[in-house]
């Protein structure tokens, strides 16, 4: 399989969902609560489990490497609970209600340094637990703007989805590739925002680098990386990893600092800032592996 029909069968495997399912399942949350919502989640694994079977030889694929052994169905299963439970407890982050929830924060200082700098930064981060649970520490804890980009395609549904769950949220998704996208990204940033977007894939499977992820050569996308080195700022980790329950542990870590030097260097600075990322992006996957959300052979 090419790089290129690799990375796009994620793009164009069925939607599985709608928006008048994703308004449904809002309103059904909302009202019954989170303990009761959260009993639906494992009739739905279920169902998945059952009738996904692409999706649980991905999954198998990946916790072999992230777990170290062969996985069992109940490891499969464990990995679908943990993205259903994501994307419950989105609705109620993004409804303003993070009280719910038990929020461990580790590498606060790096957040607040760059904030008294007031230049913003880019906050790179993966398919992996919560960029939710991330914005909502930035909104309770100092009304920080944070801000996401995305693929335009990915962007215009998740603004439609956020729509639908929160209004007042549509705007903070800026849609990559569009001529007036890095204009957008910059004017943010110069008033410090933090504009995250999740590195570890792209839509189109150009412009890729190989590096060790798990055990064997995976391929990551250079173009985020390559827009943090033409803004100048800083790139931060951003991870919200579930921990079950109502726990949720937020990280925060420098992969870079601005390019400095002259521009033939950019490559090197791209080549160190991913080798970082990729390195960090394993450690999380072997702390909390059923985080990771790439449901689709992520080595081929």
């Amino acid at each position: 399989m090419t790089e290129n029909s690799r990375v796009q069968e994620w793009v164009v495997r069925t939607e599985r969902g709608s928006l008048p399912l994703i308004k449904l399942g809002t309103w059904i949350a909302l009202r019954l609560g989170r303990p009761m919502a959260r009993l639906f989640l494992y009739p739905v694994c279920l169902y998945f489990l059952a009738s996904s079977p692409a999706t649980v030889w991905s999954s198998r694929q990946y916790l072999a490497r992230a777990l170290g052994r062969r996985p069992r169905l109940g490891d499969v299963f464990g990995h679908y609970l943990t993205f259903a439970s994501c994307l419950l407890d989105r609705v109620f982050l993004l409804n303003e209600q993070s009280d719910q929830f038990d929020i461990h924060i580790h590498g606060e200082e790096v957040v607040r340094d760059i904030e008294r700098r007031g230049n913003g930064c880019m906050l790179f981060g993966a398919h992996f637990g919560s960029f939710e649970v991330t914005r909502a520490v930035g909104r309770c804890r100092s009304n920080l703007p944070i801000s996401l980009l995305m693929y335009e395609e990915n962007a215009r549904k998740v603004r439609a989805a956020l729509a639908a769950i929160n209004p007042k949220l549509e705007t903070e998704v800026i849609g990559l590739r569009r001529l007036d996208s890095l204009i957008t990204v910059a004017d943010r940033l110069s008033r410090g925002h933090f504009v995250g977007l999740l590195a570890d894939r792209n839509v189109d499977g150009k412009d890729l680098v190989c590096y060790p992820f798990l055990g064997a050569p995976a391929a990551f996308p250079q173009g985020p990386f390559r827009v943090a080195m033409l803004l100048q700022r800083p790139v931060v980790m951003m991870i919200g990893l579930y921990r079950g329950g109502r726990t949720y542990e937020v990280f925060f870590e420098t992969l870079a600092e601005p390019m400095e030097s002259h521009l033939e260097d950019s490559k090197d600075w791209i080549d160190s800032t991913m080798r970082r990322y990729v390195s960090r992006l394993e450690h999380y996957c072997r702390a909390a592996p059923f985080n990771w959300f790439n449901f689709y052979d992520f080595w081929a």
